[in-house]
Parts: structure tokens; sequence; C-alpha cells
């Protein structure tokens, strides 16, 4: 717990826009670019794998939506939760993928290339130009089938632009959440798994996190099964697509093109290939909604303990009903609640609510009490075998 009068010192590794800024309120926190003990972390794509914590890091907030730059399962036992802002920029990565579905279809990447290559002052230019474009016919999307891997906020974005472009739909995403699904267009087919959608799609994109389960997710084995000149894209994460396999596709002519975001020496200047600098969440619109969601939910988790969007704690949020709050981060083990209440039994200290969520190994706890909390309740609360942290936020803190 911070003492009454001292900032909160928020480290921000990366520039954060200044709209999220401002919703840290001045006088509870300071922005800074150098701390050797933050209260607060702030990032976008800054390695944070080779950093050191201490005990005081409260919170990690990345203004985006992955997270493979930090080290979650260290954080973890720490009882640091790491906020994200999934679906912040889910409009900017839509528009991309439209984007690059229209640079497949239309052949624009090798047409601009033409042209860029021809002779300006060639007395024949105009003749040169009609003659070359023969080479770079297309295909009008209506009609096309895409697949869609992973049905999020972002996924459920593309579907619904797809079929407004006159695109039939196959969706797959086996982990797919009950808000998503009500997010879902009705119109989307479901496929009972990647190889069925693979086998069906003219176009397939992928809107899933890099995880164990999805490194290589299309690769040497299933991208066969995709149609004959089909076209994949991806502005998902690198990793989920093994380039080598893609290369491979694209030489057997098997796949026409593959649009990535994640380009990598391999893939530089091959043919059928069009590779995008990193442009997914790179726009104005898409770092300010990044930047005040990280805020929001830091600064809600600071005062009031509320959990929203943390990629390694459940969602938790308790109204105040009284002035006294405790929260707790822990392992989800037997006998946690009984724990933590004796504490507060054998101390005399009255229980007013209680509200304890678990999400695979972490879970959190919020504890409102009905009188003030001394620091030696705290103490053996954090003595509790599988508890990592222990916040005391009083309402005049």
């Amino acid at each position: 717990m911070a003492k009454a009068g001292k900032k909160l010192e928020v480290l921000v590794l990366n520039p954060i826009a200044q709209v999220g800024l401002k919703r840290l309120p001045a006088e509870r926190f300071e922005v800074v670019k150098e701390s050797k003990s933050p209260d607060v972390i702030l990032v976008r794509s800054a390695d944070m794998h080779v950093m050191k914590f201490d005990a005081n890091l409260k919170a990690v907030g990345r203004a985006g939506a992955g997270v493979n730059n930090i080290p979650v399962a260290a954080l973890s036992k720490l009882g640091v939760p790491v906020f994200n802002a999934p679906g912040a920029n889910a409009n900017a990565v839509k528009e991309l993928v439209v984007a690059g579905m229209l640079i497949a279809a239309r052949n624009l990447a090798p047409a601009l290339d033409f042209v860029n290559r021809l002779d300006k002052n060639a007395k024949d230019l105009e003749k040169q130009v009609e003659g070359g474009k023969k080479a770079y016919a297309g295909v009008e999307l209506p009609g096309h089938t895409l697949g869609v891997i992973g049905l999020g906020k972002t996924g459920s974005l593309v579907a619904d632009a797809a079929m407004r472009l006159g695109m039939e739909v196959l969706g797959y995403d086996p982990d797919i959440t009950v808000d998503a699904a009500w997010s879902l267009p009705a119109q989307v087919r479901k496929a009972n798994s990647v190889d069925e959608l693979l086998r069906a799609s003219d176009f397939v994109t992928l809107h899933v996190p890099l995880a164990d389960k999805t490194r290589n997710l299309l690769n040497a084995k299933n991208l066969k099964l995709m149609k004959a000149g089909a076209v994949l894209l991806n502005f998902s994460r690198d990793g989920v697509v093994e380039d080598a396999a893609a290369l491979k596709a694209l030489e057997s002519k098997h796949l026409r093109c593959y649009v990535t975001d994640f380009p990598s020496a391999e893939l530089i200047g091959r043919a059928g290939v069009v590779a995008l600098p990193h442009l997914g969440a790179s726009t104005s619109e898409a770092e300010d909604n990044c930047a005040v969601m990280v805020c929001d939910q830091v600064t809600a988790y600071l005062a009031d303990g509320t959990m929203q969007n943390a990629v390694n704690f459940p969602n938790a949020q308790m109204p105040r009903e009284s002035p006294y709050r405790l929260a707790i981060a822990n392992a989800n083990v037997p006998n946690m609640l009984a724990s933590i209440s004796n504490a507060m039994g054998n101390r005399k200290i009255n229980i007013h609510n209680m509200l304890n969520k678990s999400k695979q190994d972490m879970a959190y706890t919020l504890v409102d009490v009905d009188s003030p909390v001394p620091d030696a309740v705290i103490r053996e609360l954090c003595a509790i075998k599988g508890v990592l942290a222990v916040r005391y936020l009083p309402v005049d803190q």
C-alpha cells in the first residue's frame, strides 16, 4: 500500500498515448521513464523478459492485446496482474485484413511493382501499361468463402465486414466466449475443425493468440488441405503460421498469396508474399483506445482492487460496502477462503462482504471488513500458504 502523500510511480517503457496517461489521476500517479522500483509498468512492445521485478510492483499494463513480450508466469508468482486491451485495436486490424484481402484478390502488390519498374520516359509507355496489366487480372470478393480462425472481437468484426462485401464466412474457435458468441453475426457458418475450415475456404485469416497450442497452427501438414490458389492472411501473431511451409505452398502454386503483418528474413522479397511492417494496430485511434483501456483498468485495480482484462487473473468486481478493503492474489488451492476468514476472525475483524474468483491456477479475493486492518493482520495473511500478494485499500489512502 502506498503511504499517504506518496505518488505511485508508473514506469513507461514505450510511448503511450497521452489521452490514456491523462486518465491516471495526477494526485495519485507520477509517470516516469526510469525507475528502479516502479509501482506500475506500462508497455507496448518492449521486451520485459530481461527485467527483474521487486516486491513494490503492483501491476503491469500492456497497451495492446498480445503479451508475448511479458513474463506473465513470473509475474503471476509475484501476485502481479498483467492487464491488456483486448478489442481496443480490433477495428484497425479488421480494416487491414480487408485491405490484405483486396491486395491479394486484385494482385495489387505485384501490379504496383510492375508500374514502379516502368521507364516513365519510354515512348511506348501507354502500350507497356496496357500490355502488362493482363498479368495482374484478379478476382472479386463476392461469392468467395473467407475462413476465420479465432472469433473474438477482431475475428467477429472481420467476419461481419466480409459478409458486407458479399463473401460467405466460415468460422472456427473452440474457445469462443459467451460475449464473443453473442457479437458474432448469425450468418457465420461454424466449422468443426481447422482442417474443415481450410478445405472449404478461398481466403483464410487468423485471429488467435500465440500459445503452445497455436504455435505453427498452420503448418506443412494442414496447408496442403487448402484449396489450390487460396490466400492466407496472418494479422494475428508471428509464429501461428509456419513460414517455411507457407513458402513451399507458394512455390508449388498451391497457395496463391501469403499476406502477413510479420516479415521475417525468409519471407522478405519472396514471390507471392505480401509482408507488412506490423501495421495491425498502427493507427492513432487504436493507440488511443489501447492506452485509455489499460490505464482505466490499472487505475480501477489500484483504487478498488477491481480486476478487469488481466491475462493471468480472473475478472473480479465488487461494489464497495465498507471503507476497508483487502485485495488478495492467491494460488487456486483448497481451503484458501477458510484460511483468510480464520485470520480475520482470530483478530475480531468482521467480514462485511467477500468475493472470490478463480482462473486456472490463479485466484483473486476481495474482502470488505467493518474496521481498519492492522499491519499485523496483513502480515498474517501474507504468511498463508498460497497467498501471493495482499493489498490494503482503505478509501482514504
